[in-house]
């Protein structure tokens, strides 16, 4: 193999693949991204058994063939040679080695065989659509928060997709709970994705999509099968395993009933709370919200330190409560609305309370309370 490449074009597409490739392998050939030159492109290819992103970009190729090489290394080797630079990739006779040369730079990389390395795309699909980048990116951005870090809950380590008929319309919905908050989000479904498998995407496939639909003029082909997720974005094409679980019926936890409606300006609230919350304890994150006509006072008391008390002003005209939640929760969920007001649904101090946006009714939010 030998090929001439733009450093922008290698140095783009190696960052969209190496991140999938875990620092620390037992399996040699999981380390290293398979390099393959063919025509007028040079495709690259990086996995961890679970999730594969393959990237084609154009280059010069003198001769074509294929080779793998550690993916890190050869990121930071681009990475560090100088802008707008042209850089020679070629193989050595047996197929032992690369050399990466730019300018007065030449490194020699050790290489595995092409033949070594796992390919995850294998199996049919049986729903395929497409959705603009600019709704995957919502729905992500709204839900991927309250993914659960839990290991023993496997199956809410993920977002879960499904189609739902919701007032008489058929959505595509993403909702992730970790059992303390969930965020529910919907956009209008797409042609294609009705009677799809409802299905749950790996933290680590949300976090690494969430990355690459950074331009919101794309659109995303969808492909879904009971065990796999293929997208395609531009030249990037992502594979995925999905999570083999049942989502919980999330529905049952979505509060119907709360009559307690409170609106809070959502900048001046996130601010007052992040406030106050700088006294409390990493162990005890409790800020009470003790609700009056038309106002709000939120006390955070740590024993070890002290206590701290902001008011803010709100709509609120029914009966005075008070509730407790979890400070980072709260922020983590006022992050996302963009409307400027929040809106709280309430009911008692120890039911979950309902969170939703001003700027329209695509995405709402479930929030545990604490004691306090």
């Amino acid at each position: 193999m030998r090929i001439t490449i733009e450093r922008s074009n290698l140095l783009k597409s190696l960052n969209h693949v190496h991140r999938v490739v875990e620092r620390r392998n037992t399996i040699p050939i999981l380390s290293n991204v398979l390099l393959k030159a063919d025509g007028q492109k040079l495709d690259m290819k990086a996995t961890d058994l679970d999730l594969e992103i393959t990237e084609a970009t154009p280059a010069s190729v003198e001769q074509p063939g294929a080779t793998t090489v550690p993916a890190h290394l050869l990121y930071d080797i681009v990475r560090k040679l100088s802008d707008g630079s042209e850089v020679l990739l070629a193989t050595s006779p047996d197929g032992g080695a690369m050399t990466v040369q730019s300018g007065r730079s030449k490194f020699s990389l050790q290489c595995l065989p092409e033949s070594d390395f796992p390919d995850l795309t294998a199996g049919t699909f049986t729903h395929s659509f497409k959705l603009k980048a600019t709704d995957l990116k919502m729905l992500i951005d709204r839900t991927q928060f309250a993914i659960s870090t839990e290991e023993t809950r496997y199956y809410l380590n993920g977002i879960f997709f499904h189609t739902i008929e919701s007032n008489g319309q058929l959505k595509l919905r993403a909702v992730a709970t970790d059992g303390h908050r969930l965020a529910r989000a919907d956009v209008d479904a797409p042609s294609g994705s009705e009677g799809m498998p409802g299905i749950i995407i790996p933290r680590k496939t949300v976090g690494e999509l969430q990355k690459l639909v950074d331009n919101p003029e794309t659109t995303v082909t969808v492909e879904v099968s009971d065990a796999k997720i293929r997208l395609t974005i531009g030249s990037i094409v992502m594979t995925s395993k999905l999570i083999d679980g049942t989502f919980p019926d999330y529905q049952r936890v979505i509060p119907t009933g709360n009559d307690k409606e409170m609106r809070v300006d959502c900048t001046s609230f996130a601010q007052a709370v992040d406030r106050v919350s700088t006294i409390s304890s990493e162990r005890g994150r409790a800020v009470k919200l003790a609700l009056s006509e038309g106002q709000l006072m939120l006390t955070v008391n740590n024993p070890d330190s002290g206590s701290a008390t902001e008011e803010v002003a709100v709509g609120y005209d029914t009966d005075a409560m008070e509730i407790g939640f979890n400070a980072k929760y709260l922020l983590d969920i006022t992050a996302q609305l963009s409307g400027e007001e929040a809106i709280f649904l309430l009911a008692d101090a120890g039911s979950p309370t309902l969170i939703r946006d001003t700027a329209g009714d695509d995405a709402l939010y479930v929030l545990m309370p604490m004691r306090v």
